[in-house]
């Protein structure tokens, strides 16, 4: 062959190929859609904008969503106005059962301070035991759900030997102020500002009964079509991670800026909290499958699900 024509037939490979194989810009979102909760290092993230730093060389925005909890965030994934988010432990199983179309990508694992069942500071509730009876506040769906029904599974008491009252965050907070329930299953900083403002009593933490982990959380299709993009993703808040656990004050003082909240209850939630992002490994995958199994056993979720379903693999160094 001519050395013109194998100039020219390659030249012609590429342009075919370059028509068949869309380029990186081509593929890749204009905007990545983050979801986040009140609390945790997001504020300070934010304020770093080092996840906007990573993404932006890519031509690619970041796009910041606020939301009370966990549930509404992966309803939020599921129809595909969000593409990644944080959650706790509970939310990914509920809408697992519901046929969510979403994956964990990464955890943080807890030492299981930063959440626990409270009553009042003179109540006459002491242990799990004298819970019986009482009407106790929750989020339905979210990791406080799981810690009131793994608690009251501990203490040998029935869902149906309780009043449940299922109150979002906000509204969970203004019943227990008036006193209309008993008791209140709750995370940071609503648990601290609790401590702080009302002189609640912890009746457990987290770490009593089980040993919780959080999740990021990212929408099937997004993973399917951006695994490069996920990977940075979790590089990034792992990074991140590190970062925020050698700097609480930094951590602490952009959250209750953000939020408004008391700085002196931020505090002790940070203090308290661990911000270490790590792939999901096969002991994650067991804690998770024994919350499915007891959410199914108790008739909380429609059917049995395998948590190992929906995981994505994450390979740090790959």
């Amino acid at each position: 062959m001519k050395r013109r024509e194998f100039l020219r037939l390659s030249v012609g490979s590429i342009a075919t190929a370059a028509l068949v194989r869309p380029s990186f810009a081509e593929r890749a979102p204009k905007e990545i859609r983050i979801g986040t909760q009140k609390g945790g290092y997001f504020p300070a993230v934010r304020q770093r904008r080092t996840i906007e730093d990573v993404f932006q060389p890519l031509g690619i925005e970041i796009k910041w969503i606020d939301f009370q909890f966990g549930p509404p965030l992966l309803e939020a994934i599921n129809v595909g106005s969000v593409d990644f988010g944080y959650v706790g432990d509970t939310p990914p199983i509920f809408a697992q059962a519901a046929g969510a179309r979403i994956r964990y990508v990464a955890a943080v694992k807890s030492d299981g301070s930063t959440q626990a069942i409270i009553v009042p500071k003179d109540s006459p509730i002491r242990t799990l035991a004298d819970l019986r009876g009482k009407r106790i506040a929750f989020a339905k769906g979210s990791s406080a759900n799981n810690l009131l029904v793994a608690a009251l599974e501990k203490a040998g008491i029935a869902w149906g030997d309780i009043t449940p009252a299922p109150l979002a965050p906000a509204d969970a907070t203004a019943a227990f102020v008036k006193g209309s329930v008993d008791a209140w299953t709750i995370w940071d900083p609503y648990l601290a500002l609790a401590e702080l403002k009302q002189d609640a009593r912890v009746i457990v933490f987290d770490k009593d009964i089980h040993r919780p982990n959080s999740f990021y959380i990212a929408g099937t299709d997004f993973v399917e079509k951006h695994q490069d993009l996920v990977g940075r993703l979790n590089r990034a808040f792992a990074a991140e991670g590190v970062w925020a656990n050698a700097h609480h004050e930094e951590v602490a003082r952009a959250q209750s800026e953000a939020t408004g909240v008391d700085i002196e209850a931020i505090r002790r939630f940070v203090d308290r909290s661990n911000y270490q992002v790590v792939p999901i490994d096969d002991e994650i995958v067991r804690s998770q499958q024994a919350i499915a199994d007891r959410f199914a056993r108790t008739g909380l979720i429609p059917k049995q699900v395998q948590v190992v379903d929906i995981i994505w693999k994450w390979t740090p160094g790959a």
